[in-house]
């Protein structure tokens, strides 16, 4: 008998933990399902309505920066803005330093990225997703107005440019053979373009035209422009996986380039039309 009754105690154990696993088994599939039905986190809030939150520098003009007044502002910021109105969102910016940005959107302290980003390498094409650009950059030649030498960029060939030797573009004028005058960086190579001491200088597009901006009597101009394979595109950096949410505002960015939104945010703060690849 007793023998009898500890069999008939072991069987009900297995039953009772069968059933256990069963019913865990059943919640953690229906748990699944339901995530996959309602799609993510940030895309629920986005579908209700809720909040976004986006990682930024805060110091970085005029990509994004403080104005006078201490307002959070500039292109990236704006561009932010006008995407969350289209979406039907509010937005809450986290600033926090560069080295921190990708960091920040790991460990999902904020659900995208707002500064400048462009995902150049295999690692960061792996981890991460980005939107439709906004912005297009590359390399640019800056010269005198009235110096019309630049038809090409291989006839930079033999002129004189004022580059920092360690940079890309000290690199890219090595390529095309010019002659290297070295200076410490962009403000140095401008006056010596100035003072005829350099033909021209290489920099980022979008440095440039910001330049070209706060200084609009400098007497120099834009000459040649990197062709489109060679440009850049910055955008909304998100985690990867977020298909759904890629999709909205990718819709979104393409209703606010139809209505000339980014047009209008690029002028603002460029002078031109950065949101468009060249």
């Amino acid at each position: 008998m007793k023998r009898r009754a500890l069999l008939t105690l072991a069987v009900s154990t297995l039953l009772l933990t069968a059933c256990g696993q069963s019913n865990t088994n059943d919640t953690t599939t229906d748990a699944a399902d339901n995530s996959a039905a309602g799609g993510s986190d940030l895309l629920q809030r986005i579908n209700n309505g809720g909040t976004i939150n986006v990682g930024t520098e805060g110091t970085y003009p005029p990509f994004t920066y403080h104005d006078v007044s201490g307002k959070l502002t500039g292109y990236d910021v704006e561009v932010t803005r006008v995407i969350a109105g289209k979406l039907g969102v509010d937005v809450e910016f986290k600033e926090t330093q560069w080295d921190a940005m990708l960091a920040g959107l790991d460990s999902k302290r904020f659900d995208m990225v707002a500064n400048q980003v462009s995902l150049t390498t295999p690692e960061r094409k792996a981890k991460y997703d980005k939107a439709t650009a906004y912005s297009w950059s590359g390399a640019v030649v800056l010269a005198q107005t009235d110096d019309n030498r630049y038809s090409s960029w291989e006839g930079l060939k033999g002129l004189r440019t004022a580059q920092s030797l360690s940079s890309n573009y000290g690199e890219l004028a090595e390529r095309y053979e010019a002659e290297i005058v070295a200076v410490d960086g962009m403000a140095q190579a401008v006056q010596l373009v100035k003072q005829d001491r350099a033909d021209f200088t290489m920099n980022d597009n979008l440095a440039v035209l910001d330049y070209l901006k706060n200084f609009p009597d400098s007497s120099l101009e834009i000459k040649l422009v990197a062709p489109a394979s060679e440009q850049r595109g910055s955008g909304l950096v998100l985690r990867k996986g977020d298909d759904a949410v890629i999709a909205k505002v990718d819709e979104a960015m393409a209703t606010l380039q139809a209505d000339g939104t980014l047009t209008k945010l690029s002028e603002e703060f460029f002078g031109a039309d950065i949101s468009r690849q060249n």
